[in-house]
Order: C-alpha cells, then structure tokens, then sequence
C-alpha cells in the first residue's frame, strides 16, 4: 500500500513540473489533484481493496456463466466503483443540509441502480433471479447519503442489512434452483450474499458507522446550481404618470332610467316567463297517454335486443394486463417446455419430459396442464384461472403474476414460491409435505394438505398461508 501511494505522489509531482515548465500557474493544476489526500485515506485505501477481493470474486464467477449475469455483474461492480468515488468527492465537499441538497451528488450511483433495474423489466429474461438479485441490492449502497439519524433512513450499517433482506429472496431462489445443477452459479450467489453480509455491513460497521466523512463547512456544496449572471440595472427613469380616470364608473349602484329600447337577449327571455302564468302552454295528460295503460309500452324486453358486447381479448392477473398472441406448446432447445397463451385449453399435457427439462407458462387462461413426469423446475407467469398437476420437480415450483390459479403437486417440490399473485390453491401430497413456501406480495393463498383420516387421496385439510 505505501509503495503505491507512493508511486501516485511521485506521478503528481511530475505532473506539477510538466505544468510549471510550459508556464501553467499552480493555483490552475491544484483542483485536478485535490482528491489526492481524500483518495490516500486509509479508509477508502481499505475501500479499494475490498472492493478488488469481494467484487473480483464475484466476477469471476459470472464470466464462468457469461450472457446477462456477466452484464448485470458489470453493472454492480460500476455500481461499487462510484460509491468509492463518492466517498473521495465527499471529503472535499460541505455536508448537504438536506437530503435534497444531495441529489446531484447521489445521480451517478441512481444512475447505475436505474441500470440495473432496467435489466429485469418487460417480459421476464433469462436468469432473472440473478438479475433481480443484483438490482434490489444495489440501494444498498445508498449509506453514503447518509447526513444523520434526522436524515430519513437507517444508520450505514442497518440500512446495508435492511436492503439486502429485499435481495437475499431471489438469490436463495439461485440456489435452490442451481445447487445440484451447476456450481457455477452457486458459487455466483454465495459470492454476491458475502459481497453484502457480511462483506460491506463489516467494512460500513468498522470505518463508517456514523456515514461518510465530509469535507469543511466553508467548502464548495454538494450540489450547488450554477449562479446566474447578474443582470445589469438599467439607468433610473423617471416613472411614468398614473392613467388618467375614467370618465364614467364601470359598475354602478344607481338605478339608470328605463330604456325605450326593447331587451334583447337573455333578459328578453326572463321578461317574457315572468309575464305569463306558469302552467301556460301545458296540456292536461289523459288516462290513454299514460304508459301503464298504452299497449306498445309493455315493459318487456324483446328477445332481438342487441347482445352484450363481448369484452376485448385480454387477461388481467393482478394489476396488470396482456394481450394474447397465438398460442404454443412446444420444445424449445431440447430443454425447455414453453406453454403459452393457451385458452380454454382443459387438456393440455406433457409426458415426453426428463429432469434436466423446465417449463415455462405464460398467458394462459381458462385452461389445465398436466404434466405427467419429472421435470427441473415449472414457473407459470400470467395465468389466470388456470389450473396445473404435476408429480416431482427436483428444483421449484414457482407462480408469479398470476390469478385464480390451483397447484397439485403429485409427487415431491423442495420449494414453492409464490409472488405477486392473487387467489391460489395449493394442493400438497404426503411426498411433498415438506416443501419450503414462500410468498410475496400475495393475497388469498389457501395449502390444501392430506388429512390424517385417509391416505390422501381424497380428503384435503385446508391451511391458509399467510
């Protein structure tokens, strides 16, 4: 570390030399190397070498997956890269007042988080826990806003713990679904949960436990707007004379006489109702005229009214909507089943499956699966009212986005996972009894279990999931 810092104040020396012998002023070179005594500071030193171990690590293991998780990977470590930058900037700068105030200091890191986020949107990608793993622990970083207890949010350390409980769900789903497939991306996910816990709890913990260290109080701002040019004032005038009055008020309480004139407009209409009798030009109603005893006035619908218009062609599942495209069920790759926008479908089924093969639902609607064999893992995502059977899933079973659906599980799912959808029943067998549920952002989830009184097969002992 010393040969180091030694080597950068060698080259800034050099730099100051360069500058002076083609006739540049000091005072014009010194804000370009202000951030050298902020970037020695032992804490951000020990920042930098953290950030080359953990985020190192965890990059190693992503070029061994390559593709989006390799992408997102780079995305976090620019993420780690600029909140080191921050912490250099904040030692030079006077602590904002507010968190307002900290706006254009924080756009880099929003920016990066923005990315990421943006990674995981539109229709669901390929890996998309690790990319939801990545997205949702990036606001982890955000203790280096930290201006104090006042300041709306957590203490540093707190905060770091408290944004990755909302990451850790799906990088547990990377390791059920991967842990007896690929060590590669195990190793990926065990390496992103030490990056956080307690990788940065640790270092936030030991070196900023009360926030980043900022500069001066007489310092430049944070985010200071640049001034205005200020306007030259004009030569003083002489004001103008007041306008003269009118010579007649506008308004006036006074009565005027009466006009020969005749009224026109709405008052002619006023003075023409109020001269006659209210019930003039009124005709009396006879007992013919009225409706109960006209004969074309039954009160019947006829049966050639119009039908109902029926309603357009798109499914909602919770607060969303889709609109359906031409319906598959096919094998993609030799390894993935995709099933999609299927509707009214009550015999859907798939036998021809091994373990290695997963299955995608996507838009189906008033339709039933069947899947009759052992597959990797099934995800259904925006279904409603849809229903699914299947025997053994060796990794999950997972329902996202969806509505009104029933689950049967045959035979046995280590985990089930349930997010974002409304109205679910769960189906379980006496295999499958220990499968770890999980639920987010879900309402009327109902696990059926099999009672004591029966082998299972036909009585169901109702437990509602929280």
């Amino acid at each position: 570390m010393e040969a180091a810092l030694l080597e950068r104040l060698e080259t800034a020396v050099a730099r100051l030399e360069a500058a002076v012998a083609s006739g540049a002023s000091l005072a014009s070179t010194a804000p370009r190397d202000l951030d050298l005594p902020a970037a020695a500071d032992p804490a951000i030193v020990a920042y930098e070498e953290f950030i080359a171990e953990a985020v190192g690590r965890l990059n190693i293991a992503a070029e061994k997956i390559g593709g989006k998780v390799l992408d997102a990977t780079k995305v976090l470590a620019e993420a780690f890269a600029v909140s080191k930058d921050l912490l250099v900037q904040a030692k030079q700068l006077q602590k904002p007042a507010s968190m307002a105030d900290a706006q254009g200091f924080l756009k880099p890191l929003g920016d990066c988080i923005a990315k990421a986020t943006a990674m995981t949107e539109g229709r669901r990608p390929d890996y998309f826990n690790h990319l939801k793993s990545v997205a949702d622990s990036l606001p982890a970083l955000a203790w280096v806003a930290f201006l104090g207890k006042d300041c709306g949010m957590s203490f540093p350390t707190a905060h770091v713990e408290e944004s990755w409980q909302m990451a850790e769900f799906y990088n547990n789903k990377v390791l059920v679904e991967y842990r007896n497939k690929d060590p590669d991306h195990v190793e990926w996910a065990k390496a992103l949960k030490d990056l956080y816990m307690p990788g940065l709890r640790d270092f936030v913990k030991k070196h900023y436990a009360l926030g980043p260290v900022w500069g001066p109080s007489g310092g430049a701002a944070a985010s200071q707007p640049k001034a205005a040019a200020p306007t030259p004032k004009a030569p003083a005038t002489k004001a103008p004379p007041p306008p003269a009055p009118p010579s007649a008020p506008l308004f006036t309480t006074e009565k005027s006489p009466k006009s020969s004139q005749p009224k026109q407009g709405m008052s002619a209409v006023f003075q023409e109702i109020s001269s006659k009798p209210v019930t003039a030009g009124l005709r009396k109603v006879t007992d013919d005229m009225k409706t109960k005893n006209r004969a074309d006035r039954s009160g019947v619908v006829a049966s050639t009214a119009a039908a109902p218009a029926t309603p357009e062609k798109t499914s909602r599942a919770g607060s969303f909507s889709f609109k359906s495209g031409p319906p598959k069920l096919e094998l993609q790759m030799g390894r993935k089943w995709v099933v999609e926008n299927q509707v009214g479908k009550k015999t859907l089924a798939i036998d021809d499956c091994d373990s290695r093969q997963s299955i995608y639902v996507y838009g189906c609607k008033d339709s039933v699966l069947q899947v009759n064999g052992k597959v990797n893992n099934i995800t259904v995502d925006k279904c409603t009212k849809f229903g699914i059977v299947f025997k053994d899933v060796v990794a999950a079973f997972e329902v996202v986005n969806c509505n009104g659906v029933e689950v049967q599980c045959q035979g046995t799912a280590p985990t089930i996972s349930i997010d974002n959808t409304s109205g679910c029943q769960l189906y379980l067998s006496k295999e499958s009894l220990g499968a770890s549920i999980t639920s987010a952002k879900s309402s009327e989830i109902n696990v059926m279990v099999p009672s004591g009184a029966t082998d299972g097969g036909a009585c169901f002992a109702s437990a509602v999931h929280p």
